[in-house]
């Protein structure tokens, strides 16, 4: 897909997900914005764009700093002078039981997972309807959920929750920014093969549990993910928003709990 008019910020963007949604939109022509809270992977990372033709910078950004998020922005219209597609991406995880969970872990996720999301997704928004108000621009906001969102896993308390959070902010947000051009939708990933997986995936048991929760029989690419945010991100999504997309290899439809997952 086309996406050569667009100028997208993606957050988290260092590494997973995030990276391959940065490197698939400057593959697809668009000028893309890397954030992340690790300055050498993340300036490596827009780095290896560069080198493969695409055009991209990096902002170092603490999603849930109101001031980091600013200067992204910030840096972000002084370099293309507007933005057109955000993608929502930036997490952390903390492990522990319920009955472990402290309440400054728990804030901590939260703060980065669903407050960061809503900053973000607000500061852009709010620069997306002074473009539609101008120029009847639109504008494409993408947050990225999970199928924890739905299902959940005991010891990721914080997480679960948080995306929880997210799906239902992508609908207040749809509705709620439509009539200035903006569409929200989000898309919620099931196993992918980033670093969050490897805890999970670290032995042959591990392995055996995410294949036998999805009926695709494989765990998914980051650049799967990508593919659905180009997607939804392009002009031909232009009817949709207020969804969630699940790019889970069938984990959702398949009614079975899988022990230990």
């Amino acid at each position: 897909m086309d996406l050569g008019d667009k100028v997208a910020i993606v957050t988290g963007a260092a590494r997973g997900i995030g990276y391959a949604c940065a490197t698939r939109f400057a593959k697809e022509g668009a000028r893309v914005m890397l954030a992340d809270i690790d300055e050498v992977a993340g300036a490596e990372a827009a780095s290896v764009i560069r080198d493969s033709g695409g055009d991209a910078q990096f902002v170092a950004c603490d999603v849930s700093e109101r001031l980091d998020v600013h200067n992204l922005v910030a840096a972000t219209l002084e370099a293309h002078d507007r933005v057109d597609v955000l993608i929502n991406n930036a997490a952390v995880v903390h492990e522990a039981d319920f009955l472990d969970v402290t309440e400054d872990d728990f804030e901590r996720v939260l703060k980065v997972n669903l407050t960061g999301a809503f900053i973000t997704a607000q500061s852009v928004a709010r620069e997306m309807k002074r473009q539609f108000e101008e120029d009847h621009r639109s504008g494409a906001i993408i947050n990225m959920s999970s199928v924890n969102a739905q299902v959940a896993i005991p010891n990721q308390v914080p997480y679960v929750v948080a995306k929880g959070g997210i799906n239902q902010l992508t609908r207040v947000m749809a509705v709620g920014l439509a009539r200035y051009g903006i569409r929200v939708n989000a898309i919620a990933p099931g196993s992918i093969a980033t670093g969050m997986l490897k805890s999970v995936s670290a032995d042959a048991a591990g392995r055996k549990r995410l294949l036998s929760r999805t009926p695709i029989g494989r765990v998914g690419e980051p650049d799967e993910v990508a593919g659905v945010a180009v997607f939804l991100a392009s002009d031909d999504a232009s009817y949709i928003t207020g969804e969630c997309i699940h790019a889970d290899g069938g984990r959702l439809a398949l009614n079975l709990t899988v022990e230990g997952t």
